[in-house]
């Protein structure tokens, strides 16, 4: 299914997780890996300096730096190396989310992998204020194939994952998430599970559902879930559909943790707008923050199919 994965990387402590997940990915699928590092963003005007974004401090990058720092890429994934051999290591210049959307757009890139964060210090920060990296965001707004992020260490391997969960809520753009969720399930014969939380608090009237109506929107979500997805599955019988009411980016982490899910499916955003326009919603972005799984954004339907 994937035949080239790209993992966006900082070289940094921050993204061993994501580099367990991306080789773990390789190895599955027998893909071809590039492991892409943004080594510095250029200075105003003609300078030759970059501020390198690992450090802070202003290097020289001419050809000798960069290879430099192709190698101590190598040393950092090399007991990961070991074990692969169609992957190949690149370093550039540039503000990072330009350069990983245009290596991604000039190799056809089938899949994005990387992590939520940049900085060892802003992990704690950006849970709190709950913001996820700017490079992620902006990254995972206009990719033309799915993002997947790593935000925690993975509990478990996608090469014998079996358990995907892909949470909808009914929107247009839901429906490319739903393509990606199903034809990797089929694929590795994972059972996909079918989310959709009810949000019940409070309607723009200020009422409260009652019990009654809560139960016909639990029952309706089901139907138009059978309806929408099933429908579409040609026989496909490895699925379960679970529709629960509550805060949804809660009920999604709960539910996702009961299933020992391996992944989250979700679209990138859920408001019926261009998706270049998009910004990362807040749905998904709670759930990138704290699941214990990785989290595959979709945002166009390009690579879905």
């Amino acid at each position: 299914m994937f035949t080239k994965i790209l993992f966006a990387t900082t070289a940094s402590p921050t993204c061993d997780n994501a580099a367990k997940v991306a080789f773990d990915l390789q190895l599955k699928w027998d893909a071809k890996l590039t492991i892409f590092h943004v080594l510095g963003i250029p200075s105003r005007g003609y300078s030759p300096f970059v501020t390198d974004v690992r450090t802070g401090e202003t290097e020289q990058p001419d050809p000798d730096y960069i290879e430099w720092v192709k190698e101590e890429m190598k040393n950092t994934y090399g007991a990961l190396l070991e074990d692969s051999e169609n992957v190949e290591i690149e370093a550039t210049v540039g503000v990072p989310h330009r350069e990983i959307l245009r290596i991604a757009r000039k190799n056809n890139i089938d899949l994005i992998i990387m992590g939520s964060h940049t900085r060892q210090e802003d992990i704690g920060a950006t849970r709190y204020r709950s913001v996820v990296g700017s490079t992620m965001q902006k990254v995972a707004k206009a990719a033309r194939c799915p993002v997947v992020i790593i935000s925690r260490p993975c509990t478990t391997c996608w090469r014998l994952f079996s358990n995907i969960v892909f949470g909808t809520d009914f929107s247009k753009a839901a429906d490319s998430a739903y393509r990606f969720a199903y034809n990797l399930a089929k694929e590795v014969g994972a059972k996909l599970h079918l989310f959709h939380a009810c949000d019940i608090g409070a309607t723009s009237t200020g009422q409260v559902l009652g019990q009654e109506e809560i139960e016909q929107l639990i029952e309706s979500s089901r139907k138009k879930m059978e309806k929408r997805y099933v429908s579409k599955m040609n026989g496909y019988d490895n699925y379960d559909i679970e529709v629960r009411e509550g805060v949804p980016y809660i009920e999604i982490l709960k539910f996702a943790r009961e299933r020992t899910g391996d992944l989250i499916v979700m679209a990138h955003h859920t408001r019926e707008i261009d998706p270049e326009e998009a910004v990362l919603g807040s749905t998904v972005e709670q759930v990138v923050l704290r699941s214990a799984c990785p989290v595959a954004s979709v945002n166009h339907p390009d690579k879905v199919a």
